[in-house]
């Protein structure tokens, strides 16, 4: 199993990228790591929305170690990244990686398939062995939560697995790698809008649709997870710049960002600030009608950032590029 690396790593990797990325997408990524690192100085706080795979990909490895240091202090995720944290933890022996996966015939597709093997890239998530035993887990608790009549957040319930020391003796990771382990060791605010459109969601859709559970008495729906969102925001933008980090596009991006109008032009209350800082690496490039692919200028016109908000686009690979970053931003 791995372990942390020493704090004067981060030095080397911080040292290495203010040496050789000097201009383009590499010099963007200076500039947002030192950006957060004033952010920060100024005593503010980084919300990080994650989409795509980065579970699978161990964005953990790295991302744990932000948490750890209070570098990221709120998380918007898809479903799937939250579950995955969790069944790599588990049952990260059993994964199988297709280093060859851009050559793959059909009928491979289809022998991975009949394996359990689901595809994610390069790696495959074993059905049986990571999904299934995830699944047992989270559905004791989600009958617990039903018989007591206790709604809960979709992140809820896994925090409840991790904490469970008589867990710790599954784990086939070191659990320092684990970013979930170490979001529930600071209680981290997480929001996971759409979480029906992931392995768990689908499970527990399933359930219910069988009778066994009835899932609206189990887990709080997409608006009460906007509605937390929103408290969250008004706490902690009280006197607190907030910046907003995000990994790929889509609705983890789409829908914290958006509490910020949500608050001054809807809810017509207090008004709350802009976002401090935005920053969106993502290989999608700017084009028309794509949102993902919008520059950061247009969320000006919805109210979401300001003229003077420090805005960077990074176009790249966002497994490559984030690692570099938290490094950077560790060694400061």
């Amino acid at each position: 199993m791995s372990t942390a690396p020493p704090q004067d790593q981060f030095g080397a990797v911080k040292a290495f990228v203010q040496r050789h990325f000097r201009h383009f997408n590499a010099a963007t990524v200076v500039d947002a790591a030192e950006g957060w690192n004033r952010l920060l100085a100024d005593g503010g706080k980084m919300f990080l929305s994650m989409a795509g795979a980065m579970s699978t990909a161990e964005l953990g490895c790295s991302l744990a170690e932000m948490i750890r240091q209070d570098k990221v202090h709120a998380i918007c995720c898809t479903g799937a990244n939250l579950e995955e944290d969790l069944f790599n933890l588990l049952a990260h022996d059993h994964y199988v990686r297709v280093p060859g996966y851009r050559t793959l015939r059909l009928e491979d597709e289809q022998a991975l398939l009949a394996r359990g093997l689901n595809r994610v890239t390069d790696t495959c998530i074993p059905e049986v062995l990571a999904m299934n035993r995830v699944e047992e887990l989270v559905i004791a608790r989600w009958r617990d939560a039903q018989q007591r009549g206790v709604r809960r957040l979709p992140h809820e319930f896994l925090y409840d697995i991790v904490r469970d020391p008589a867990l710790a003796s599954r784990y086939q990771i070191d659990p320092r790698d684990s970013w979930l382990i170490a979001a529930a060791a600071k209680d981290l605010p997480i929001f996971v809008p759409g979480w029906e459109d992931s392995t768990l969601g689908n499970v527990l859709v399933a359930r219910t649709l069988r009778g066994d559970l009835d899932g609206a008495k189990i887990v709080k729906s997409g608006l009460e997870t906007m509605q937390e969102l929103v408290g969250w925001y008004r706490r902690a933008a009280a006197g607190t710049p907030i910046g907003f980090f995000q990994i790929g596009g889509g609705i983890a991006g789409d829908f914290p960002i958006c509490v910020v109008p949500l608050i001054n032009q809807d809810l017509k209350k207090d008004s709350v600030p802009l976002w401090a800082y935005f920053c969106q690496i993502s290989d999608s490039t700017t084009s028309y009608g794509s949102y993902s692919g919008a520059e950061p200028g247009e969320k000006i016109t919805w109210g979401k950032l300001g003229i003077d908000t420090p805005m960077y686009v990074i176009e790249s690979d966002a497994t490559i590029v984030a690692p570099l970053m938290f490094a950077y931003v560790l060694a400061s």
